[in-house]
């Protein structure tokens, strides 16, 4: 399925960068992750292990899925959200935005891959966790957003409490077949907006 102003290069990457992905998460279901090697992959991929590199700079990295367009994406939407709309809002749209799009462009994709990594937690958090270099991008369009400069604590914190969420709600997800990531994630966020001075109320059945 192609994307909204994408090119015939970019779509071929992005076919190849899947095709990988796949591969890593075919395998690695198959015969445990710590069994299969990059030379395995590419020619599952029938690439070369050249090319794997070019789109990977390790086997963790295919099994994660690390999308490096993700961060741009994610500031682009925070930026360019309607007027009116809170910076906070913004931040969670897009982090919802996100999740919808990888979900529904390959949810095969993300089942397999989160088959793997209930084998390997350590992998699983990792693959949830925004790297440095994406936190600061979104900070920076929080920062836009809210008028304010960029080295304030609002932006900053704002990112870091939506990775925390994002994270729990990973962690959560993996253990519960039945409750949608994205849900998930926008009870997480939902959380933080309301404040965590309190413990939310849960009503009880048969409660007084």
């Amino acid at each position: 399925m192609s994307q909204p102003g994408e090119s015939l290069r970019d779509r071929k990457k992005r076919r190849t960068r899947a095709a990988l992905e796949r591969a890593t998460l075919r395998l690695a279901a198959e015969r445990g992750y710590d069994h299969v090697t990059v030379e395995e992959i590419a020619a599952e991929a029938d690439v070369s292990v050249r090319t794997f590199f070019n789109y990977f700079a390790s086997k963790d990295e295919a099994l994660i899925g690390a999308d490096p367009e993700a961060g741009p994406r994610m500031a682009a939407r925070i930026v360019d959200a309607p007027a009116g709309v809170t910076p906070f809002e913004a931040f969670r749209d897009s982090v919802l935005a996100e999740i919808t799009d990888e979900l529904n462009n390959a949810r095969d994709l993300w089942l397999l891959r989160k088959e793997v990594l209930m084998q390997r937690p350590d992998l699983l958090v990792r693959a949830f966790a925004t790297s440095a270099e994406s936190e600061q991008m979104l900070a920076a369009a929080v920062a836009r957003r809210s008028g304010l400069p960029e080295a304030d604590l609002y932006p900053r914190l704002l990112v870091a409490a939506g990775t925390a969420a994002f994270r729990c709600a990973v962690t959560r997800w993996a253990q519960d077949d039945d409750v949608a990531l994205g849900d998930l994630v926008g009870e997480a966020l939902d959380l933080f907006s309301r404040g965590l001075a309190h413990a939310p109320q849960h009503h009880h059945e048969g409660g007084s």
